[in-house]
Formats: C-alpha cells, structure tokens, sequence
C-alpha cells in the first residue's frame, strides 16, 4: 500500500512500475497485437493520469487497470469501425470523385472526435442524434422511441449538435 506522505506522481510512477508489464501482457492476449496492447497500456495510464480518481482510492489495482483498458479497446474498436466503413465507401467512388488524401485523413479524423463528442453524451442526447442524423427521423418518431416530447428531443438535438460542431472546428 502507498505511504501517504508520497505524492500523486511517486503512486503513479508506483502502479505504473508494479502492474504496466502486466497490463501490457493482458491487452496483447486479447488484442493479439503486441504493438496495439502496447500503445493501449500506455493510454490506461495517461487516461489514470488525467482522472480525478485519488490513487488512494485503488484498492484492486489490477481490475481497476483492466476496467480502463478494456474502456480503451472498446473506443479504438469503434474507431476502426468507422474509419473502415469511410474508407470502405470512397472506395466505391470512381477515382475522380474521390477526395484527397489530406480531405480524408481530416473526414477520418472529424468522425472520431464526433464519435468521442457523442461518447460523452447522455444516452438520449446521444439516441436522438443518430436517429436523427443516422435513420432520418423526424422529432415527433423520435420522441416516440425515446419516449420524450417533441421539445426534448429539439433539445437533445440542440445539444448533440452544438458539441459536436464545436469538437470539429477546434
């Protein structure tokens, strides 16, 4: 257990040290990509880093770590699946519509901090903006799936779209 008179980096550098290896050996079972579990490791713990969790307040280090990583493998998951799907749909382009490859590297990249905007958002928030944008629905096949009014899901809508126009023109 970390002595409490250590600062905040000596237990980071502590968990890092003791249980890094571990966790790295964890991914790569899972991933079957020795770089991938790599990079995935090191993401926990900036991720760890970067969170308000007091490290005192660890007490299961191991699941705790995992909890992270496996948070991590699901996010690039869903990454790749989208980048996948974009690149799977300009390839269906004739060679003359096809955009550049500076334009789709900057798509690519505008999907995924879309994709972390609407990570972050409540469920509904985020429900009523792929229906919308996603299905084609309108306000009122909205607010019956969700089960809110017409004005929530403007609402929601409102939202979802302020945050993740703001994400991209950053």
């Amino acid at each position: 257990m970390p002595s409490p008179d250590l600062s905040i980096d000596d237990d980071l550098s502590g968990l890092y040290a003791a249980h890094s290896t571990w966790l790295q050996q964890w991914l790569r079972r899972r991933l079957g990509d020795s770089f991938a579990a790599a990079d995935l490791a090191q993401d926990t713990f900036v991720s760890l880093l970067s969170s308000a969790t007091p490290r005192e307040a660890i007490r299961e280090p191991r699941p705790f770590l995992a909890t992270i990583a496996k948070r991590l493998v699901a996010h690039r998951h869903r990454r790749q699946l989208l980048e996948r799907a974009y690149l799977e749909a300009l390839a269906c382009l004739p060679e003359a519509l096809a955009p550049s490859p500076e334009t789709q590297l900057i798509a690519v990249q505008s999907l995924q901090e879309i994709d972390r905007v609407l990570d972050g958002l409540p469920p509904k928030v985020r429900e009523a903006f792929l229906l919308a944008h996603l299905a084609g629905l309108s306000y009122a096949e909205i607010a019956g799936k969700l089960a809110v009014s017409a004005s929530s899901v403007k609402q929601y809508l409102a939202r979802a779209n302020r945050e993740c126009l703001f994400a991209i023109a950053l």
